[in-house]
């Protein structure tokens, strides 16, 4: 039996164990040909030039400067306290008094013009040093202002990318940074984050056409079936047990139509609202509460509170299904008497705040939380309740998401939930 033949050090193809149809893991890199890497143009080696330039620049100033001084200190301290007129000998420096009289002698003279000497030179080591502190000072400052303004422009395409991240974050998907420049680590960035930009792009809009397809795949034959059942229920040769059987499949149709109507809007209302414009909270939940008032009337249960007239920039549409599915989910998950939803509107600094309180059962804390997730109910109630689908609180916190807001829930302690939602204006 010949022995394997072991595949060469650079093999990309599938290994022994790996699946056929998975793309192979590279197991080396090979650098772009023709290109040093030691010679590129990196940030590292850019920033090194130019702070090491502005050193040697700032070190050259400042040896020039303190060779002036040192010139200029020399010559104060090496002039001549004293001065031959005309075969006299006379003072001539301010700093030190040299006595000069016919008694004075030589050696007298000479001591006390070597003691004048000595103390021009401290005077100027000292001017020199305090010169030298003041001229470091300034090529500091010069050095810190400098280093900052190369420091912007070196990293002056991080703010592009910055710039551009945030107006992706806002889903205009279509921005691309194109950072044009050396190849450098930024400019590898920039086209990384470009293949990204992309990559998401084709998924959202695929995203957007599955929901399209799917919306109008799934309501079609939901459609077709009520109005089948309609016309059944409409015949009055139908047999009581026909009838009731009619009635029964047209509530889960109808069940069934809510559900792909909630699925689908969730899936519409993950992305940021673009398309905005001026919108009055409380006419958005004036017309949720008088929508939802016949049923709030059926189970016996008050609707009141105050609505202040506050502007949000939003989507009108979207914006009253928040309200909706808020007071629809209070009226029906409301006490048997005596319960009332509370719906008011307000306006805060840089908000626009929607907030929704009803009576109910008790709602434990770390129940809360679990209320937004979808088909999620409060304790063991799901998709078999007839009070909904589960997705009402779900489709109001990915809204409110989309919008750039935020929504609480807190659990009142004679029973119920305080709900409030926070929009920016």
């Amino acid at each position: 039996m010949p022995a394997p033949i072991n595949p060469p050090p650079h093999w990309n193809g599938p290994t022994a164990g790996q699946s056929p149809g998975v793309p192979p893991k590279p197991t080396w890199n090979p650098s772009t040909p023709g290109v040093f890497p030691r010679l590129r143009p990196t940030i590292r080696i850019r920033l090194t030039l130019l702070y090491g330039g502005m050193f040697l620049i700032a070190g050259m100033l400042l040896l020039a400067i303190i060779y002036l001084l040192a010139a200029r200190a020399m010559q104060d301290g090496t002039t001549m306290p004293i001065q031959i007129i005309e075969g006299r000998v006379q003072a001539t420096s301010d700093t030190c008094l040299v006595p000069i009289s016919e008694a004075t002698t030589g050696s007298q003279l000479n001591d006390a013009v070597h003691e004048c000497l000595r103390q021009q030179r401290a005077q100027a080591l000292d001017s020199l040093l305090k010169r030298s502190l003041v001229a470091l000072l300034g090529l500091a400052v010069a050095a810190f202002a400098l280093g900052y303004l190369m420091a912007g422009r070196v990293l002056s395409p991080l703010g592009r990318i910055t710039r551009t991240a945030r107006q992706v974050a806002g889903s205009d998907l279509h921005r691309r940074i194109e950072l044009d420049g050396p190849d450098d680590e930024l400019k590898e960035l920039s086209d990384t984050f470009d293949d990204m930009l992309d990559r998401l792009d084709r998924a959202f809009t695929a995203q957007q056409r599955f929901v399209a397809n799917a919306s109008h795949e799934l309501r079609t034959p939901l459609a077709i079936n009520r109005t089948l059942l309609e016309v059944q229920l409409s015949d009055p040769d139908a047999s009581p047990e026909l009838q009731q059987l009619a009635k029964t499949l047209l509530a889960t149709n109808e069940r069934s139509e809510q559900l792909v109507e909630g699925l689908l809007l969730l899936a519409r209302s993950e992305n940021e609202i673009v398309d905005r414009r001026p919108v009055d909270l409380s006419e958005a939940a004036s017309h949720a509460v008088e929508q939802v008032r016949p049923e709030a009337e059926e189970r016996g249960v008050e609707v009141r509170g105050v609505r202040q007239p506050v502007y949000v920039q939003s989507n009108g549409v979207l914006l009253e299904r928040i309200a909706l599915n808020l007071v629809q989910n209070a009226v029906r998950y409301n006490v048997p008497e005596a319960g009332w939803v509370a719906v008011s509107t307000a306006a805060r600094p840089g908000q626009a705040v929607l907030t929704v309180e009803n009576t109910g059962p008790q709602v434990p804390a770390y129940e809360v939380d679990n209320l937004f997730e979808p088909f999620r109910r409060l304790r063991t109630e799901r998709t078999g309740s007839d009070k909904g689908v589960g997705l009402g609180l779900s489709i109001v916190r990915s809204v409110v998401r989309a919008h750039g807001g935020t929504i609480t829930a807190a659990p009142r302690p004679d029973g119920g939930l305080r709900i409030d939602v926070a929009l920016p204006v």
